[in-house]
Order: structure tokens, then C-alpha cells, then sequence
């Protein structure tokens, strides 16, 4: 483990771990929770760990937060093969970051394709899951959402700085945050992009995991419903953005059916998918928190 620095804060330390098939794979914490269930956060199809710093910063007091790189992204390393950016294949790392990390009951957080991940997670680690946050994400995908998703995955681009990025992004991105100003863009673009060796800003993924998100009924056989009901023991919070593309209010509801204790809350205001800092999210997750320590004390009892 190495300490973080610059922005990310000296809190932050770095964990490194190999996949099956051999790439170096990164993960980053902050944090101790002694007695308490590990906080494991699994980002978005394009997104990387640092998605989660302000909800790692606000929850380090209490709980040690996991954020994880997906292969291809920040700084886990590129497989050779593309074809590997599947959900077996990240299930696979995540099964090897649970090890590596000496996690052992955790709460997860999974915002879009993280949170398809935690869902199926239930498999093979169901009695390690003390609870769910499904951050804009259900077992049925909107396919309007599904195609923008598609056409925007992979697509190239580069900015001179910073600046110049987020106001290109807030083009790009401006209805699904209405109301954010220049310096919340500037913040996503931190977020979603890096310097590239000419200092030009780049998006900090590998442009191929596009290849197998967009081969026809490359999700075939993946059963998220079945895969929900294994969170059915465990508190789980769904949120969904109020301007959401991918997640309905229909397929919340259907959801909530499934799981009667389901907590279900709309954030106001933004789309796909909420950052987990609008005031909205952040009581959600503090309260799926606080039921995933009354249920531990009520086992203990």
C-alpha cells in the first residue's frame, strides 16, 4: 500500500493486486471502520475510483471505504485482449480484490455497470454482503439509455486544459446536470478524464472496452433479477436520478416489489447517474448505513 498525495489528499492510500490473466490491477482506500462492514465502491461503465472521494472523505471517520479501478480504467492496467471487458472477467478481479484487500463483510456501492456488478456479486459472496447502495441502475436497462450509452463509449477526445474540457463535457453532458456550474464540470472532468504524457487532457480509460458493450445481445444469459433477489437479506438502497435515462421509475418500482424492505429514493435534479454528493443521496446512503449497523447489533444481541 502507498500513500496518496496531491489532490487525492495523504488519507488516501493505493493497493495493488493481479488479475487471473495477469495484469496489475489498482484499488484505493481511506479510512478503518474497526468493527464495521467494509464500504466497497465499484464505478461506472467509463468511470474510475475517484468518483467515490467525496463519499470516501465524508465516511472515513467511521468506515474504511474500498474504491476500486475496473481493468482499463484509471490506474488499473489495459488487458491485451478487449473481449476481457466483460462482467465475468470483473467479477473475477473482484473476487481477487476482496482477497488482496482482506475484505471481509462488505456494504457495496455500485453506481451504473457497478452496480449491475453488485448485484451479481450475490453469487459466490452473498454472505459476505451486509448490505447495497444500486446507484441509477436496475435489472432492466432503459433502451434509450442503453443506445446514448453505446454511441458515447469509446469515442475519442482531447483538451488543452482543464477549462477547456469541462465546458466541453458540460455540452456533451449538460441534461443530465441542469444545474451545475463551471466548477462542478471542472470537478467531473477531474473525475472522468487524466494528463496524457503531451499534458493534453484525455479520457482516462481504454477506448476498447466499447468493443464488447456494444456486440448485439452481448448481455445474453446475465439474469439481474435473479441476481437482485440475493440481496433480499441485506438492507439495499436504489436510487435513481430524477432525469434518469437508464433506470426508470417503473423498473424501481418493480423492483421494490421484489425486495419489500427496498428503500427507493429519487434525487432531484440530475440524470444518469447522481454523484452520491447531492444532499438527497447522501442522507439515503447515511440511512442504509445506519440500517446495516442496527442489523449487525440486532445479530449480535
Amino acid at each position: 500500500m502507498t500513500a496518496g498525495s496531491g489532490d487525492e489528499g495523504a488519507s488516501w492510500t493505493d493497493g495493488w493486486y493481479w488479475s487471473g490473466d495477469g495484469i496489475r490491477l489498482h484499488w484505493r482506500e481511506i479510512g478503518i471502520g474497526e468493527g464495521r462492514p467494509v464500504v466497497l465502491c465499484i464505478p461506472g461503465l467509463t468511470r474510475t475510483a475517484r468518483d467515490f472521494d467525496a463519499l470516501g472523505e465524508r465516511l472515513a471517520p467511521e468506515w474504511r471505504v474500498v474504491a476500486v479501478d475496473l481493468r482499463g480504467r484509471g490506474d488499473s492496467a489495459w488487458p491485451k485482449d478487449s473481449l476481457t471487458y466483460v462482467p465475468l472477467s470483473y467479477l473475477l478481479d473482484l473476487r481477487l480484490l476482496i482477497e488482496a484487500a482482506a475484505i471481509g463483510r462488505f456494504v457495496v456501492v455500485g453506481s451504473s455497470v457497478g452496480g449491475a456488478l453488485a448485484m451479481q456479486l450475490t453469487t459466490g459472496h452473498g454472505a459476505m454482503i451486509a448490505g447495497a447502495v444500486l446507484n441509477d441502475i436496475g435489472p432492466d436497462i432503459e433502451p434509450a439509455g442503453l443506445q446514448r450509452l453505446r454511441a458515447n463509449v469509446g469515442r475519442q477526445a482531447n483538451w488543452p486544459t482543464w477549462v477547456h474540457a469541462a465546458r466541453d463535457l458540460a455540452v456533451r453532458n449538460g441534461e443530465r446536470y441542469p444545474e451545475w456550474e463551471l466548477g462542478e464540470w471542472i470537478g467531473f472532468a477531474k473525475r472522468l478524464c487524466r494528463l496524457s504524457a503531451s499534458g493534453r487532457v484525455v479520457f482516462d480509460y481504454d477506448a476498447r472496452i466499447a468493443e464488447p458493450f456494444r456486440l448485439p445481445h452481448g448481455d445474453a444469459g446475465i439474469d439481474l433479477w435473479t441476481a437482485l433477489d440475493g440481496l433480499r437479506d441485506v438492507p439495499v438502497l436504489s436510487l435513481r436520478g430524477e432525469r434518469s435515462d437508464v433506470l426508470s421509475r417503473a423498473t424501481q418500482a418493480a423492483m421494490a416489489k421484489r425486495l419489500p424492505d427496498l428503500r427507493v429514493v429519487e434525487v432531484p435534479g440530475v440524470g444518469h447517474a447522481p454523484t452520491l454528493a447531492e444532499p438527497a443521496a447522501v442522507a439515503a446512503v447515511d440511512a442504509l448505513l445506519n440500517d446495516v449497523m442496527r442489523e449487525r447489533d440486532n445479530d449480535r444481541a
